[in-house]
């Protein structure tokens, strides 16, 4: 059993949360509004909530050039530099993704393909934190996946359309740019309105509303994931700076009140250490507010005796974001298997995998790290298969194999559609029907 150091002092276990009742009861209501009342009830609740009203919420061509002229082309190529390393690695995911055929019996051909889906929405947060590098995960991945219509939107900022989040959008070859926020963006994206089309599946972070919003359209459209609070869990051994395993903390607990950040160590030093740093940088860390809650509520420092106990421990935890410290960090690769994405090493940030790195930041919280992965283009493909046989002793063959196993289940219709196969090429005899399949000739 880990010896505890540091206990989270809140009583809810945020990677098992559900939604607030009133955020459910507050998004069924606005999407069921926009379902009913489309381009109306979506301009009442922006007015309402953004208070953002414009003829049109879509940017049009000569507005997204006026809006990325004005913004700083040192910004400009930041963006640019980021997107490429975006694109890069997902290109490197998208030529791993094969089309197939093979033969598995004379003359029956079985096939896959990957088929990009037809349209994505991509949801770029705003207010307190713009995250632009959003832009960069839904878009540029979904059209390097080679979806042909992307549109994104993003709240107002301040009352206009913000600069930099509609560079990135741009940049990134969204087809449509939107300024609009929260649940009416979402269902607007996803049902359609009069002057929106509806996208096949929503993809981009959001506060508690936002998630919400996707959770309950989820099966109209997809969607990526269901998000959960930011997560950050750093395994480290003796090796482990102390220091930066406290700046590693909270700069994944500025995310909001309610994200975890924990740190499981072989080594007392480090953690006692590390907790004196966390509080000691606290007061001068301007987000300090926000990462002090969830330092306070939801941080952790476990120590354990081993390397091998120290995996475990993460693995149970499932976490984000997993951080190695350790004389031979790529150990985990082996050792762990239940994380979104791990960070190997010290000089390895997981703010450069929200930011810059180029692998996708759209992640895996509450625990689903047990049984899905992240954003990647294969989320935007549908991989799915076809049949052909050309060989009519194998249509004869499955066609009396169909029939027996078929009837072990009660299913007689499937039994009977062998059946005629193997009656048709194989001679078998059909007792249920005077119908001559091999002449085509129906008897009286």
């Amino acid at each position: 059993m880990p010896v505890v150091l540091k206990p989270a002092t809140s009583k809810n276990d945020v990677r098992v949360r559900s939604s607030r009742p009133a955020v459910v009861d507050t998004v069924a209501e606005v999407i069921a509004d926009v379902r009913a009342h489309g381009d109306e009830a979506v301009r009442r609740y922006s007015a309402k909530f953004d208070a953002w009203d414009r003829a049109s919420y879509r940017l049009g061509p000569d507005e997204i050039r006026s809006i990325v002229s004005g913004v700083p082309t040192s910004v400009l190529d930041d963006l640019r530099f980021v997107q490429l390393q975006v694109q890069n690695f997902a290109q490197a995911q998208r030529d791993s993704v094969h089309d197939f055929e093979i033969e598995t019996l004379p003359g029956v051909f079985l096939g896959q393909r990957n088929i990009p889906v037809s349209a994505a929405g991509a949801y770029v947060p705003g207010g307190r934190y713009p995250l632009t590098a959003s832009a960069h995960m839904t878009i540029v991945t979904a059209k390097v996946a080679g979806v042909e219509r992307v549109a994104a939107t993003t709240p107002p900022s301040e009352g206009a359309p913000p600069p930099i989040s509609v560079a990135a959008m741009h940049l990134a070859g969204a087809e449509e740019i939107y300024v609009l926020g929260g649940v009416q963006a979402v269902a607007a994206l996803a049902l359609g309105t009069e002057t929106i089309d509806p996208v096949s599946m929503v993809t981009g972070p959001g506060n508690a509303y936002v998630a919400e919003a996707k959770r309950q359209l989820f099966g109209e459209v997809g969607i990526d994931l269901f998000a959960g609070p930011t997560e950050v869990l750093i395994v480290a051994d003796e090796t482990a700076d102390p220091f930066t395993v406290a700046v590693d903390l909270l700069s994944q607990a500025e995310h909001g009140p309610d994200s975890p950040a924990v740190l499981i160590t072989t080594s007392h030093e480090v953690g006692r250490r590390a907790i004196e740093y966390v509080d000691a940088l606290l007061p001068g860390l301007p987000t300090g507010k926000v990462a002090g809650a969830a330092w306070r509520d939801h941080g952790e420092v476990l120590l354990v005796e081993s390397q091998e106990e120290a995996f475990a421990l993460a693995d149970a935890y499932a976490s984000e974001h997993v951080q190695i410290f350790t004389a031979e960090p790529r150990d985990a690769l082996a050792g762990m298997r239940d994380y979104g994405a791990l960070f190997l090493g010290q000089d390895t940030s997981v703010a450069y995998g929200d930011k810059v790195i180029g692998t996708n930041h759209v992640l895996p919280t509450l625990g689903a790290a047990r049984y899905t992965g992240g954003l990647w283009v294969g989320k935007y493909l549908k991989t799915v298969t076809y049949q052909e046989i050309r060989n009519t002793r194998s249509s004869a063959l499955l066609g009396e194999l169909c029939g027996r196993a078929a009837r072990l289940e009660n299913f007689e219709g499937h039994a009977r559609s062998g059946d005629l196969r193997a009656a048709r090429h194989g001679g078998a005899s059909l007792p249920w029907t005077d119908h001559d399949v091999r002449l085509g000739d129906a008897r009286p």
